[in-house]
């Protein structure tokens, strides 16, 4: 099979090619998945760099997010037949066929295409347990989405919507949020180029926003800690800004604020029956059609270095899918 491999660590992708490798079988309790399509996502591009806290062995196929159909199955795998469409999260998405636990494996929902089941889980999930676990986000609350055009922040406006909050979302680009505004709908957006503080106060009528779901870090949290409402919530989720910033606790202190750090694996993996429930629930909004997960481009395997620019230079409004059947 043909598969995108991470032969070693190196800046600028250099260590990566697309190859023929033998086709994994199943083991005892595994499935193959012919693959239909593969989410890229940040830690897929800090892995061939060795940026993440994930360190697969070299040599290893990357794509932590895809979808397919069931090829073959391993001994003792019951409740999956040949032909099954599925969705999945593990490793080896940027390849034409996968091997994962069977215990990892969802149905794909009708209501989603094999691209928009790809890139699903993780945005969704993180959404979930940052909102309904950790911040708690209240039907009226306002709730300010940095980097609402990315995959995870686009996820972060739509549960957000769903749960019935008053949604602000920003991004430093005019042309994103006008996407954002058409198919999502929020109450709100700001570009946060030249700073967002007093906009958004204007907005929450001087109270400011009472969750902040932050995946940029940096300059931007920086300034969200002086438009965060009295008692208000800001939810870390990650550093995409390449900075870690410091708080000042006295600010924390004088406005009364938390700020709480969001790792959803994680927090399934401490509390592994809520880890459970948090996934069910994220997979009903999608059978239920509650949600509208986004695919901004679709690229066949061999334009694998197109794909990852889009996330590196943030021209991405939603997801970016690697197709290896294209």
């Amino acid at each position: 099979m043909r598969a995108l491999v991470v032969e070693r660590l190196a800046p600028d992708y250099a260590g990566c090619v697309v190859k023929e490798i033998p086709t994994p079988e199943p083991g005892p309790g595994e499935v193959r998945i012919r693959v239909r399509a593969a989410a890229v996502n940040f830690p897929d591009l800090m892995q061939t760099r060795g940026e993440h806290q994930h360190k697969p062995p070299i040599p290893f196929v990357g794509g932590m997010e895809l979808s397919g159909e069931v090829d073959a199955l391993g001994e003792g795998v019951s409740g999956f037949a040949v032909g099954d469409a599925v969705a999945a999260g593990g490793r080896g998405g940027f390849a034409e066929y996968a091997v994962l636990p069977a215990a990892s494996l969802r149905r794909k929902p009708a209501a989603l295409s094999f691209s928009q089941a790809a890139g699903y889980p993780v945005a969704y999930l993180t959404a979930y347990v940052a909102f309904s676990r950790i911040g708690l986000v209240q039907p009226g609350e306002w709730v300010l989405v940095h980097g609402a055009s990315g995959g995870v922040g686009l996820a972060a406006v739509d549960y957000a919507k769903v749960l019935g909050a008053k949604v602000i979302a920003a991004s430093a680009s005019d042309d994103k949020l006008a996407v954002i505004r058409q198919e999502y709908a929020p109450d709100e957006t700001v570009n946060v180029t030249g700073g967002f503080r007093e906009r958004v106060k204007e907005i929450t009528g001087g109270r400011g926003a009472d969750v902040i779901y932050d995946p940029v870090g940096g300059d931007v949290f920086d300034e969200s800690i002086r438009c965060i409402a009295f008692g208000g919530r800001i939810l870390s989720i990650g550093f995409t800004s390449g900075r870690l910033p410091m708080l000042p606790v006295n600010i924390a202190l004088i406005k009364g604020f938390s700020v709480h750090g969001v790792r959803a694996g994680e927090y399934g993996r401490q509390n592994p029956e809520k880890g459970r429930e948090n996934t069910e629930a994220i997979w009903k909004l999608a059978e239920d059609g509650k949600v509208r997960p986004r695919v901004d481009a679709e690229y066949p395997l061999d334009q694998w270095r197109e794909a990852f620019e889009t996330l590196a230079t943030r021209k991405v409004v939603g997801k970016t899918i690697i197709r290896p059947d294209l």
